[in-house]
């Protein structure tokens, strides 16, 4: 990874599509330019690597139920709050 001394102005573009990247939605050549640029920019490089690991860690997340009791006193609430008015 070379240093931080590039036009940042291509950053923005990368950033937009890392998710789409990470998900494999790409087609080569721009899944390609993505990983050229992440090796040249510390920073884009970095918060790929994040995405990267946030997504693995959503995808290992255990569902955890919303306990019954809680689920009813939440609707309970909701049921109970003030109607608003539209202006």
């Amino acid at each position: 990874m070379s240093n931080d001394d590039h036009d940042h102005k291509h950053c923005l573009e990368m950033f937009e599509k890392l998710s789409e990247y990470i998900d494999g939605e790409l087609d080569h050549a721009t899944c390609a330019e993505i990983q050229k640029h992440a090796e040249d920019c510390v920073a884009c490089f970095s918060c790929l690597e994040t995405l990267k690991r946030t997504v693995a860690l959503c995808k290992n997340a255990k569902e955890t139920p919303i306990p019954q009791n809680l689920s009813a006193k939440l609707k309970e609430i909701i049921a109970n709050m003030p109607k608003t008015t539209s202006p």
